[in-house]
Parts: C-alpha cells; sequence; structure tokens
C-alpha cells in the first residue's frame, strides 16, 4: 500500500507545472507586483510522508574542538568578545547559519580564571551544560549557580544572567539556546545591564528532593522559574535509583521539568538525562523533533541511518527529526550518562509532534 501511494505521489509531483513552463513576460509581472505561483513549489514545501529536512547528523569531537577554544582563550580576551564562543554549527543548514538544528543552537563557551562575563538579558531562552573545570558561576537573576561538571542552568528568556570564575583552571560549557527560532520570528535581541547582587536562596536546594517541598514556601513560589539550577549529582542519583527500581525498564531517562508545574523547564527546548546500563544497547524511536546528544560519562557507539561514531565522554552530536537512533554503551562494567536535548515543547505547542 506505502508503495502505491509513493507512485501516485510522485506521479502527481511530475505532474505539476514548472516556473520555466510560465512564459517569462507573466513572470516578470508577477514579481513586479511581488507575486509567486505556488504550483511550481508546492512539493518542496508539502513533500510526501516525510518532511524536507537540511539538519544533518553532525558529530563534534571534544578532543579536537577543546585545543581551539583554548586557543581562542588566548587570541581573544574576555573583553573583545564577551562570550567566548566557538559555534557549533550544522553543515546543512550552513556554517554562516550558526545553528544545529531548524530551533536549536550549541556552543561551547569558555572562561578563564579571573573573568567575568557582563551581564545582559536576550529574548532567546538558554541552558548551561558544563563540560569541565570548577570554580565559575552563573549569576541567574540574583540566584548564584555554581558550575560543576554535568550541572543544567537555565537563563530563561528575559532573566539578567552573567557569569564569573573565581577557581584555578579554564570552565567550559554547552550552550544550547532557541536562538534560530526566536530570530526568524524577528524577535531575537539583547540588552546589557549592571551587575547584579547575589540574593539568598536557591531553588536547587529548595527542590532537592522529589516528592518533598518546603512547607513554609509552597504556595507556588510565583516566580515562572522556580529553580534555575539541576546539579549534576542529584540527577546522576535519580537516574542510578531508578535503574536499580525498575531494573526491566528499557530506557532510563529523566526529563528536566518546573518542580512547581511538572512542565517542561523551559518553553521551547526540552531537556533529559539518559543513563545506558552497562554493555545496553537501546535504539531511540523516530520522533519529529531534531534532539541533541552529549556524552556526560562513559562512552557511547551511535547509529543514525548506517551513519556510525562513538560519542566520547564530552562529545556532541545533533540528529535530524524523524530519525531512529541505535545507542550502545561501549562499557560492560560502568554505566554511561547522555544528556539530551530536543525540539519537542515546541513541536506539541505547534501540534506537528509525532512519534513512528
Amino acid at each position: 500500500m506505502q508503495d502505491t501511494q509513493d507512485t501516485k505521489d510522485t506521479g502527481r509531483f511530475e505532474s505539476l507545472g514548472r516556473l520555466e513552463d510560465l512564459p517569462q513576460s507573466y513572470r516578470d509581472e508577477l514579481t513586479a507586483q511581488n507575486l509567486a505561483p505556488l504550483w511550481p513549489s508546492l512539493r518542496a514545501m508539502l513533500p510526501p510522508h516525510v518532511p524536507a529536512r537540511r539538519t544533518e547528523t553532525t558529530h563534534w569531537a571534544y578532543r579536537s574542538l577543546r585545543p581551539l577554544l583554548l586557543k581562542a582563550g588566548e587570541l581573544t580576551p574576555i573583553e573583545k568578545a564577551e562570550r567566548r564562543v566557538l559555534v557549533l554549527a550544522n553543515p546543512g543548514h550552513g556554517i554562516d547559519k550558526m545553528q544545529a538544528s531548524p530551533a536549536i543552537y550549541l556552543g561551547m563557551q569558555l572562561l578563564l580564571p579571573g573573568e567575568k562575563a557582563p551581564a545582559h538579558r536576550h529574548t532567546p531562552n538558554a541552558v548551561r551544560m558544563v563540560v569541565e573545570g570548577t570554580g565559575a558561576w552563573t549569576l541567574v537573576d540574583g540566584e548564584k549557580c555554581p558550575m560543576n561538571r554535568g550541572d543544567l542552568i537555565l537563563t530563561p528568556s528575559g532573566m539578567w544572567h552573567e557569569h564569573g570564575h573565581d577557581g584555578a583552571d579554564p570552565v567550559i560549557w554547552l550552550d544550547v539556546l532557541d536562538i534560530p527560532l526566536v530570530y526568524y520570528m524577528e524577535t531575537s535581541y539583547h540588552v546589557e545591564g549592571p551587575h547584579q547582587e547575589a540574593q539568598a536562596g536557591q531553588g536547587a536546594k529548595a527542590y532537592a528532593r522529589g516528592g518533598v517541598v518546603p512547607t513554609t514556601v509552597f504556595q507556588r513560589s510565583g516566580k515562572r522559574y522556580p529553580m534555575l539550577c539541576y546539579p549534576w549529582a542529584d540527577t546522576r542519583a535519580a537516574l542510578l535509583s531508578l535503574a536499580e527500581d525498575q531494573p526491566d525498564t528499557g530506557a532510563v531517562q529523566v526529563t528536566y521539568v518546573n518542580p512547581e508545574t511538572g512542565r517542561d523547564a523551559e518553553n521551547i527546548l526540552g531537556f533529559y538525562a539518559l543513563m545506558l546500563r552497562p554493555g545496553q544497547s537501546l535504539r531511540l524511536a523516530a520522533r519529529s523533533p531534531a534532539q541533541v546528544l552529549h556524552q556526560i560519562e562513559g562512552q557511547t557507539d551511535v547509529d543514525v541511518d548506517g551513519k556510525a561514531f562513538a560519542l566520547l565522554e564530552a562529545d556532541t552530536a545533533v540528529v535530524p527529526g524523524y530519525t531512529a537512533v541505535e545507542l550502545r554503551n561501549r562499557s560492560e562494567l560502568e554505566p554511561a550518562f547522555i544528556f539530551m536535548a530536543d525540539e519537542s515543547p515546541l513541536h506539541r505547542k505547534l501540534g506537528v509532534y509525532e512519534t513512528r
């Protein structure tokens, strides 16, 4: 039945008129009035069964990227860069577009000891996944979030944030933003601001354990984002506990959520942590959103439609939507942990989310 339908669609595609079939004089008249005929481009806009995708499966090896990022630290002082970042650009979209997928921007950011990145706020939502180093911090809306490997820190749309480093070694983190979407909508901008003063209280401590909340404050905080920092130590412990409690569960995965509402941690992109048991192989079903894979601990063999590569520690990859992913933990003794980001919240809001 599917082959028959594909044949019908191909026949319809071939029967549609081409732009070249129209007289040049008619085409010139359309152009002069900012008009365009739909039918020559109809199948490009609405292809049969599977969307047209520019996103390519792409793998960035941290061992290759890191020296270039450190070199950037030598070549460009923070005062000249403001945010010293190497963008992980998907070749399918073009290096100049600086995007990893239709709605996801990825960047590796470096902060050296003693440096400070000034306060600003912007319309795109952002998160930071800490890759290496200690001693740095992010100040978000007055909350000081220490940065340790594997921690996830939110900087939602419109919130003031800045970075500082009081430690002795370089700190590097992965930025994940929804810039491509916000820029496409012509709503992307930033505003510079003064240094913030750190305030008492941390959502990560108030909501440190599932099932218990502070009695005196749980009347809803009134904050859109009551928790800004998700420490890796807590997330890792949750995954190990889940794996022990549900030994027959295939995908040991948790979702980063707003602890007061249970909804996604941010509005446009979704964030998750996945654990592979020792020696485990796992198939992630084909879904409409593109997704990012970042190896926090361990090593994972990845196969995407026959394109195979190894995710070593701190490596990052992006996979297009409507594409299944095969994962295998290389270790027979230790679990592997992967941070994931995708466009699921956006797809659900638009009503186009699907799993195949």
